[in-house]
């Protein structure tokens, strides 16, 4: 199970098939992305293995396979670009909504069922509706209703981190039935003790007297189930330190439904202390927000700009000193390319993926495999798109189809892979092997004659 709580990070002696991380909805989304990018290579690569002849002729043939290629690069480049701009406001919305809610908990606005029952409802109906357009919604009545999807798991995590931390009082990872009975109490769960018994029970298998962070989190969907199937009416809290909410009486309160209250507090847009404060440079502090968007796109463009200037200067120079390696190696130019392009053109992807990566925990995990798989996803995109324009524009041949099946085939991989809920420290030794055996793999293709 992957472990994002408490220092260190993994235990020592334990072997790499248990240690791994998390892989988001984000990472899964991202991995689908980068598997669907790929389909120009199709384009170019599937007409080519059936055309024959020197490389004009092969020239002609691909003209407008080429311009077929370019157009749905670009497509898809634009496309890329709306879904990373629409994740990104859905995160932040969702990111506020969060705070919203842990606000609200913490200063006992609402019971843990009320402030969370309607947004689990509302992901299960989502996705029920999901799966049964696609043909896989359950069947089984054997099936267990209260366990969790995904995406609830995700949600309740993100509410319920802290807290789990807050309560786990002798810091083992582990909360006893005290402890997890001060924390219903304190979330204003009012159930029957009897309940609790049975509830953590439930979880408690080895009778050890504790139970773990996934299976409290399974336990509050539980109760947040139970209590909403139970009752369609939310106890608010009515203590006299507990504030009304924009101007509704606490009789009003208490009779509010359970969608009425979650609604109230979801969308109040109007608390600025909720939100998440980002990190802003120094120098725009002082700045108002309108002015400090014009300064943070200002300076985004203008790296850009410096940015594809190096570029221009530097490529043509890079080119050479690749060639004389090879000629000074005598390794093929290929292969030299091959390694050493991929670490100057994606270097600031690495950089920035290792950087979050070494910080282990959920969220920068998911940023630094979110960011290599739309490093991917633009090559397949954005530089691809280049390329065919200059195939079309100056009549060059496609004849990489030994490189294409490899660059293909590591992406289905990963992207595969990536589907998973969880992958572990042993898979990451493959992931690392995909690089050799992808190049390993071009020579043999072309041993045996593939161009």
């Amino acid at each position: 199970e992957p472990n994002y709580k408490g220092n260190p990070k993994v235990t020592e002696g334990i072997s790499g098939k248990a240690t791994g991380v998390d892989l988001s909805p984000e990472i899964n989304h991202g991995a689908r992305m980068m598997m669907l990018t790929t389909l120009p290579y199709f384009i170019i690569q599937g007409p080519a293995f059936f055309m024959t002849g020197d490389r004009a002729q092969m020239s002609e043939k691909e003209h407008w396979w080429s311009l077929a290629g370019f157009v749905f690069c670009f497509a898809f480049f634009v496309y890329y670009l709306f879904s990373q701009v629409k994740m990104s406001n859905d995160s932040a919305h969702k990111l506020k909504r969060m705070a919203i809610i842990k606000e609200s908990l913490k200063k006992g606005k609402m019971s843990l069922s009320g402030a969370l029952g309607d947004q689990i409802t509302y992901v299960e109906k989502k996705n029920e509706v999901q799966k049964r357009s696609l043909g896989l919604l359950r069947n089984s009545a054997s099936e267990s209703q209260f366990e969790p999807d995904a995406e609830v798991m995700e949600l309740l995590k993100d509410i319920l981190s802290e807290a789990f931390r807050g309560y786990d009082q002798d810091d083992n990872g582990t909360l006893s039935k005290k402890e997890f009975q001060l924390f219903l109490t304190d979330f204003h769960e009012n159930i029957e003790a009897d309940q609790v018994d049975d509830v953590f029970g439930q979880f408690d298998r080895d009778r050890s007297g504790t139970i773990d962070y996934n299976e409290f989190i399974r336990a509050c969907y539980i109760i947040i189930k139970q209590s909403n199937e139970g009752s369609q009416v939310v106890q608010v809290m009515t203590t006299p330190t507990a504030p009304s909410r924009r101007g509704i009486s606490r009789e009003e309160s208490s009779r509010m439904t359970m969608g009425e209250v979650a609604d109230t507090i979801l969308d109040d847009d109007d608390d600025e202390s909720s939100v998440e404060e980002e990190e802003v440079p120094e120098d725009l502090t002082q700045l108002s927000p309108d002015e400090q968007q014009k300064a943070i796109k200002k300076r985004a463009f203008t790296m850009l700009f410096i940015g594809t200037a190096l570029v221009l200067i530097f490529s043509d120079p890079m080119v050479d000193a690749m060639s004389e390696v090879a000629v000074r190696t005598g390794i093929p130019a290929f292969y030299v390319a091959f390694i050493l392009a991929p670490l100057a053109s994606n270097a600031s992807e690495v950089i920035a993926s290792q950087y979050y990566a070494a910080k282990k925990t959920r969220k920068t995990i998911t940023v630094a495999l979110t960011a290599l798989e739309g490093a991917a996803s633009m090559n397949n995109t954005f530089c691809l798109s280049i390329f065919m324009a200059l195939i079309y524009f100056r009549g060059l041949a496609w004849q990489y189809s030994a490189e294409t099946i490899s660059i293909v085939a590591v992406q289905f991989i990963m992207g595969m892979w990536a589907q998973r809920d969880k992958m572990s420290t042993y898979q990451a030794y493959h992931v690392l092997a995909l690089f050799p055996l992808s190049i390993l793999a071009v020579a043999i293709m072309e041993h045996l004659g593939m161009d």
